[in-house]
């Protein structure tokens, strides 16, 4: 059973460019047939392979989606309020291509994938609003593969120090806010690649004190991790080209959500 949603939560919802050009009627039509749910840590939400009988948005909390074969694990993703995930299976009617699970107590809201297939045929602001969610996701995607096919273990690790830094406001010091296992998982590497990568940033001025990272050496740094406004999401592109790029995933939010 449910719990009710708050008014404010609904306007969270709402604000979400997936749902921003949808009509009050389709909208409300959604919501009304969803339902909220909170989840205790550690809860899988759904297993790989499994049908997806709902699109999930996360309203509170943190999730995680993971990847299996041969008795090995990886992380793909690391979900933070507010985000949706799983829609390519929603809109395909396909079963998850991986598991979801809560990292922490987390709300999500429960929307029915037929519902949200209905809405895609009847309100045509939708059904593009999810055409530019999915593309916006996939192109995060290729930088994604582009970062890791391209660059070396300690030039990765160099770039995503460099985009965290500017996300937490561009002072010398930043947190890492994922555990280093999760970490390795999200840049590609094995938690020992990730150790060496650290260690090898030293020379560039980079000093870790647990999950605090400092940069002394910023420009130092950048001459090694040769940011690319192809690659890396987080330098703006040029005015001119200001859009619906803007809204491309990036390697820890939605970009593996979405296309799941």
């Amino acid at each position: 059973m449910g719990m009710p949603m708050r008014s404010a939560d609904v306007e969270r919802v709402r604000a979400l460019p997936l749902f921003k050009g949808a009509l009050p009627r389709t909208f409300d039509s959604l919501i009304a047939g969803a339902f909220l749910q909170k989840f205790p840590a550690g809860t899988t939400l759904l297993m790989e392979g499994d049908p997806v009988d709902f699109l999930y948005v996360l309203i509170e909390g943190l999730a995680e989606l993971q990847g299996t074969w041969n008795d090995k694990e990886t992380t793909l993703a690391v979900l933070r309020p507010i985000s949706t995930f799983i829609l390519a299976a929603v809109v395909l009617d396909a079963d998850a291509l991986m598991t979801a699970r809560t990292i922490e107590r987390s709300d999500i809201l429960m929307i029915s994938g037929e519902a949200v297939r209905r809405a895609m045929k009847e309100d045509a602001g939708f059904a593009v609003a999810v055409a530019e969610e999915l593309s916006g996701c996939y192109r995060g995607l290729v930088r994604t593969v582009k970062n890791q096919k391209l660059r070396g273990a300690s030039e990765r690790l160099a770039n995503y120090l460099l985009a965290e830094q500017v996300s937490q406001g561009g002072g010398p010091t930043l947190t890492l806010p994922h555990e280093k296992r999760v970490l390795a998982s999200l840049l590609g590497m094995t938690p020992e690649n990730l150790s060496r990568a650290f260690a090898n940033l030293a020379d560039y001025g980079v000093s870790v004190n647990g999950p605090d990272v400092s940069i002394h050496r910023p420009v130092v740094l950048d001459r090694l991790a040769k940011p690319d406004r192809l690659i890396d999401s987080h330098l703006q592109p040029s005015a001119a080209r200001v859009g619906v790029a803007a809204r491309e995933c990036s390697a820890s939010d939605s970009t593996v959500g979405a296309l799941n």
